[in-house]
């Protein structure tokens, strides 16, 4: 009896034979599947309901406006007629405005003064109430109350009064050093002295900030650097700033920012003659902003002053993150 030879049949490359099985069929989601999905439909539903008011808020209250005062930046707007399209017109008005750069001059020499005397309190004050001391939350409070109350009109009133003519500060000079300048408010070489006054004033805010980063500070530098001889001006030039760097880089960007949109406390202290102070002296960007836009009615050349500004602040910004990379020093970079 032979040897039996079984020969494969080759696979066919062509379709199956009728009645052949053939590849499975997809599978169809069952119910707990489609379940899941419309619970995650009903979860990303509420979501949205939920985000709907700070959406509807951003839209109609940031975003739309704007849209708008960009649209008015090129424009001839008075509040009262329909906007009239007059392309760069208010652009080029406003830097041939002897004004205008008076505000921009008034602004800047504000934030170039304010800005770092502010954040040299506030370090100061955060330095001393880093250490261990008796009612150390009493003084916490007591210096960032005015943080909380500086911004409002009243104070403002109140500061004016404070520093107007044969007041307590006019007073206080004259008994001290002999100097009559008849009141800060009504001087335009002091009145901007005045309105820093009022901005170092409140320098709680800051403070808190810098108080958290000093507290991220391990006490073994100090103690190495102390054992080395260290003095304090060396411990805190070699070993607070650096450490601190990245909360007093983040003070710098917040404070600068708000000077340049500083408005109440100025048109407070300069008064409501749409001066804005003696010899336009507190004539901030703003300020000027708003004498254009509601005053004089002026809504396209105000719009345009905005985005002037909006851009400068962008600018300044831009210009602190890029030199950040030169003083700040990050724990995650030097590892």
């Amino acid at each position: 009896m032979g040897d039996t030879v079984t020969q494969r049949r080759p696979a066919s490359s062509g379709p199956p034979a009728k009645g052949a099985a053939g590849p499975p069929a997809p599978s169809v989601p069952t119910g707990g599947a489609r379940a899941h999905r419309s619970r995650r439909r009903d979860d990303n539903l509420a979501g949205y309901l939920f985000m709907s008011p700070w959406l509807a808020g951003f839209l109609l209250l940031t975003a739309g406006p704007m849209v708008a005062s960009l649209y008015f930046a090129f424009t001839d707007y008075d509040l009262f007629d329909a906007p009239r399209w007059i392309g760069l017109k208010n652009f080029t008005d406003m830097f041939a405005d002897p004004r205008w750069r008076t505000s921009v001059e008034v602004t800047l020499w504000y934030v170039v003064i304010g800005t770092p005397l502010k954040l040299a309190a506030a370090l100061g004050v955060a330095l001393l109430l880093n250490q261990k001391r008796r009612g150390q939350s009493f003084y916490r409070a007591a210096f960032y109350a005015p943080s909380l109350i500086g911004a409002s009109v009243s104070v403002a009133i109140v500061w004016k009064a404070i520093f107007s003519d044969d007041a307590i500060v006019d007073r206080a000079q004259r008994a001290l050093f002999g100097v009559d300048v008849g009141g800060w408010t009504g001087d335009p070489d002091w009145i901007l002295y005045s309105l820093v006054a009022l901005t170092v004033w409140q320098f709680g805010a800051p403070m808190v900030i810098f108080l958290a980063g000093l507290k991220q500070v391990p006490r073994e530098l100090y103690e190495a650097a102390e054992v080395d001889g260290a003095g304090a001006w060396r411990r805190f030039r070699s070993i607070t700033l650096p450490m601190i760097s990245p909360v007093l880089f983040f003070n710098v960007l917040l404070e600068t920012i708000h000077s340049f949109q500083i408005f109440g406390s100025a048109y407070i202290l300069g008064g409501q003659g749409g001066t804005c102070g003696p010899a336009d002296a507190t004539l901030v960007y703003t300020c000027y902003l708003y004498v254009q836009g509601f005053e004089n009615s002026r809504m396209g050349f105000a719009s345009a002053m905005a985005w002037m500004l909006l851009l400068a602040v962008g600018l300044v910004t831009a210009v602190l993150f890029w030199s950040q990379r030169r003083w700040v020093h990050y724990e995650e970079a030097a590892r």
